[in-house]
């Protein structure tokens, strides 16, 4: 199996929505994006099936060795190997991909979070880098696009967060802010033994309202010159903000189930937003 073959297998076993905005692209770009994505999968798998912390630790200490086996022009694992073509054409950058193991590392000594600037750093390391990277792998002409990339990340990052409530407080894990379960009355303990409330709802509702702004901030800050070439991460928003409707629609149940879009339907709104872009 080649590099390349080894990615493609890694992303289309995700399932994620990632998968479907990489289907439009030039053979080169879509080469790259899907070998960054595997490379994520790849960090966030060392944390989520590594048995412990200091075995999840030794993991993402072999990746930052990788990643400098990458800038040496050695890579030795089919994702840094599928990578080495384009870490100087596409910008995929040694300190980028050490920032999103930074926040993966954040996964292994923290399960909650204060209040929203932490949450925000957290979400920047392992979303809104990922956005920047794949904002250059798209192509740019305007600095401002990274701005907006960074923006979006952060969003779908929220809109996972919200998704996986349930999942997450099984883990131990509460990534909402405890300043916002304070200012809606909201007991830590109601989401780990998964009380559903009108005061956990209101959070929720709080929640969604704080990735739509970020949605909104993004898609205001991307420059019309721009805006075709980043048609993939336009309709990732596309395809995660009809998530996230989904989930309001719903009535916010991400306590006791995971609300997820069909790959019919992501196909068709990835098909509608490139036609419309």
């Amino acid at each position: 199996m080649s590099p390349d073959e080894y990615c493609q297998q890694k992303a289309a076993a995700s399932g994620s929505s990632f998968y479907y905005s990489f289907l439009f692209l030039p053979p080169e770009r879509r080469r790259a994006i899907t070998a960054l994505y595997a490379f994520c999968r790849e960090v966030d798998d060392a944390v989520d099936e590594a048995s412990d912390a200091q075995r999840a630790a030794v993991k993402l200490a072999w990746w930052r060795a990788e990643i400098a086996n990458l800038c040496a022009g050695k890579p030795q694992h089919p994702v840094t190997r599928a990578l080495e073509p384009f870490k100087d054409s596409f910008a995929v950058s040694p300190e980028r991909l050490n920032e999103i193991i930074d926040g993966m590392e954040m996964d292994l000594t923290q399960t909650r979070y204060l209040d929203w600037p932490g949450l925000e750093r957290y979400c920047y390391r392992v979303a809104g880098v990922v956005g920047m990277l794949a904002a250059g792998i798209f192509g740019y002409c305007d600095a401002r696009t990274l701005q907006y990339a960074k923006e979006l990340g952060i969003a779908f990052q929220l809109t996972n967060i919200i998704r996986d409530v349930g999942e997450d407080a099984r883990k131990n894990r509460i990534y909402l802010p405890m300043a916002d379960l304070k200012e809606h009355g909201v007991p830590a303990a109601d989401i780990l033994q998964s009380r559903e409330s009108d005061e956990f709802r209101s959070l929720m509702r709080f929640e969604a309202g704080r990735a739509r702004q970020h949605y909104r901030q993004a898609l205001e800050l991307l420059p019309a010159a721009d805006r075709k070439a980043q048609r993939p991460g336009l309709i990732m928003a596309a395809i995660y903000r009809a998530l996230l409707e989904e989930i309001e629609r719903d009535g916010f149940r991400v306590l006791t189930q995971r609300t997820s879009l069909t790959p019919l339907r992501k196909l068709f709104i990835a098909c509608r937003t490139w036609l419309a872009a």
